[in-house]
């Protein structure tokens, strides 16, 4: 089908049962497996100059609690994570003025040295922007480079909502919208594959939910390099948005399912729509793997970006639990690596 933005809206108006039902069969065509990947999160700073009213996770330079980890302490990281059976590191931060390009080919060649086997997943294109810019080179040149170092993939961060007059507001300091889609458009071109997300259940509107699942259903068809799309409920908690009385509670339940569902019905030329626990809670995500979610995600490991902004999720999923709640939902348990190659398949417990 070939999507507008003016129909993607339209599907917000329908019946919440009806969207699961439709977004379910999508995944149903293909099985009836939800996936999961064993993975660690290492946020390796929090000091960040873009300061964005979204963000409950940033800190300015000489806080008490703010933090640049040191290339030995990433790799203390890893070897916990390698020894726990992760297959996949999704290694983000913040804009720290001190980072480096040298700093982050150091730490994926001694990965790549130590542990070839597991997958770097790293740095948002809000990263790759930042460091384009301190390094007087281009976007294309950075990714080139990151990928000699092993980087495999990125993750879909910094996208939030792919509207100039919302990100005005949410993240002015960011990259733009069109900036976004660049970077993900050139790193496709060099063979890194990448997810994408959306922040959603702050100022924005359905009419804005539309024209970014249209942009990113757009640039699919143009590059095939996106693997999967994650919708990330907004926890206002501890930001300047809830602070300022833009934002005093997080959306409710329903809104997730139909914007979860939609999302699946419009991206039919993404492999996965994620369901993340870290922000849905373990209840609500076992919902949504019949509203349109095929992905749990994974075993995650220690985010602290949305715990930062009042998620009281843990900070880990041992596999067993996340069998259970695959299972909970009547859906058959699949491990995947970063580029969705079935690693497991388990037994669907009735």
């Amino acid at each position: 089908m070939e999507w507008t933005p003016e129909n993607i809206e339209e599907l917000f108006e329908l019946n919440l049962h009806e969207l699961g039902e439709v977004a379910d069969s999508i995944n149903r065509r293909n099985g009836n497996t939800v996936t999961f990947v064993v993975n660690r999160h290492i946020n390796y700073t929090n000091i960040c100059v873009s300061r964005c009213p979204l963000c409950a996770f940033y800190r300015d330079v000489g806080d008490s609690d703010a933090y640049f980890m040191r290339v030995e302490e990433v790799l203390e990281k890893v070897a916990e994570a390698v020894k726990m059976g992760a297959t996949e590191l999704h290694i983000v931060g913040a804009l720290n003025p001190e980072m480096s390009i040298e700093y982050f080919e150091a730490i994926f060649g001694l990965i790549k040295s130590k542990f070839p086997h597991v997958i770097i997943k790293a740095l948002t294109a809000t990263e790759i922007h930042s460091l384009s810019h301190a390094g007087r080179m281009s976007v294309e040149e950075v990714l080139s480079r990151l990928q000699d170092a092993g980087l495999q993939a990125m993750p879909g961060g910094g996208a939030e909502i792919l509207d100039d007059d919302i990100r005005a507001v949410i993240c002015p300091k960011k990259l733009k919208a069109d900036e976004w889609l660049q970077i993900m458009e050139i790193a496709h071109s060099i063979g890194l594959k990448s997810n994408a997300t959306m922040l959603f259940g702050h100022i924005e509107r359905s009419k804005h939910r539309a024209l970014h699942l249209y942009k990113l259903w757009q640039l699919q068809e143009k590059t095939g390099g996106f693997v999967s799309f994650i919708p990330i409920l907004f926890y206002p908690e501890n930001t300047e948005l809830n602070a300022l009385g833009l934002v005093e509670e997080k959306t409710n339940p329903v809104d997730v399912l139909k914007t979860i569902a939609v999302s699946r019905i419009v991206l039919h030329n993404f492999d996965s729509i994620r369901a993340y626990w870290v922000a849905l809670g373990e209840n609500l995500a076992q919902v949504a793997l019949n509203y349109g979610a095929n992905d749990l995600d994974g075993t995650l490991m220690e985010e602290r970006i949305t715990h930062a902004a009042g998620a009281k999720t843990p900070l880990m999923l041992s596999t067993n639990k996340v069998l259970s709640i695959i299972n909970g939902a009547n859906k058959i348990p699949a491990e995947r690596d970063t580029f969705y190659n079935i690693l497991k398949v388990y037994s669907q417990v009735t």
